[in-house]
């Protein structure tokens, strides 16, 4: 290491401020001493944000997490966790601490949190703020699954159409395969376990740079930023067979499957265009049998 690395890594050691780097699969790659701290990280590991966050919430101690199901909270943090280039939030400690905490990303998916204790500073307006954030939090959210919804989703589009002439990016339209059937037989309480099921499946294998969502009914929204249609159809095929494994419903061996459709983004394009040309893919998809991936071709 040469002098002004060294120096910049003792001088991360020394100061108050958190800072920690997480790789473009969550996982935590740097952490300086404030950081390791907090968080309870040990110098010689490595753990991804969920296995962090699962951990300290199992303890009692770390950030606070209101949540009866951790699971089901990972997820829909997740689903929103780096898919902006920026953020800035406030998030609370177990010990009564209050941090200032700011996300930066690279196109990449490498993240850089730094975070500031700013539990003396506008104590009184905490409340209000804190009540800001769930409100913005729950305005991204879809309620159902916990995932990104239709509004986030659309926003995440918007960048890659403006992105398309830095590279390829694609979306892909996923669709329950008959669903209907799933309600009318085993009840929409079953239908919902399906959905909440599938999005949870999902979601574990999304890419820190990518963005999934549910944007109506039993259809969802996967945002592929630099990614062409080969590359795309490669990995919902892996997402296809982990879902044709899943059995959501305890007391009845029901499967279910899903269908999807792949369109590669065009310059100047808007949302609705590139979303009908998925849609144009997923119907084909539908009408060869259900239960595949097909790419749009003009």
């Amino acid at each position: 290491m040469d002098e002004p690395r060294q120096q910049l890594a003792e001088l991360y050691d020394e100061t108050p401020v958190l800072v920690a780097i997480y790789d473009s699969f969550d996982r935590l790659r740097y952490a300086n001493r404030a950081f390791r701290s907090i968080f309870y990280v040990a110098s010689d590991e490595a753990p991804s944000w969920a296995d962090l966050m699962r951990r300290n919430h199992a303890e009692g101690r770390g950030t606070v997490i209101h949540a009866a199901d951790m699971e089901k909270w990972l997820v829909s943090a997740q689903s929103r966790r780096g898919k902006t280039g920026f953020r800035a939030f406030e998030t609370d400690l177990v010990d009564g601490r209050w941090l200032w905490m700011t996300e930066t990303v690279q196109s990449d998916g490498w993240m850089l949190c730094i975070a500031s204790d700013i539990t003396a500073i506008r104590a009184g307006g905490r409340s209000l703020r804190q009540d800001r954030d769930r409100a913005i939090k729950a305005s991204h959210t879809d309620e159902l699954t916990g995932v990104a919804n239709r509004r986030f989703v659309t926003g995440r589009i918007e960048e890659l159409i403006r992105g398309a002439g830095d590279g390829s990016g694609s979306i892909c339209v996923l669709d329950l395969d008959n669903f209907k059937c799933i309600n009318d037989r085993f009840g929409h309480g079953a239908g919902d376990i399906i959905l909440q099921d599938f999005a949870k499946r999902i979601q574990k294998q999304v890419r820190r740079s990518d963005c999934f969502g549910r944007i109506g009914g039993e259809e969802f929204v996967l945002v592929l930023p630099r990614t062409g249609m080969e590359e795309a159809e490669l990995i919902v095929e892996r997402m296809l067979a982990t879902i044709r494994t899943s059995r959501p419903l305890q007391d009845r061996a029901v499967s279910y499957t899903f269908s999807a459709g792949i369109a590669e983004v065009r310059l100047g394009e808007t949302v609705a265009e590139l979303l009908g040309r998925a849609d144009h893919a997923l119907y084909s998809a539908k009408v060869g049998g259900r239960n595949r991936i097909h790419l749009y071709a003009a």
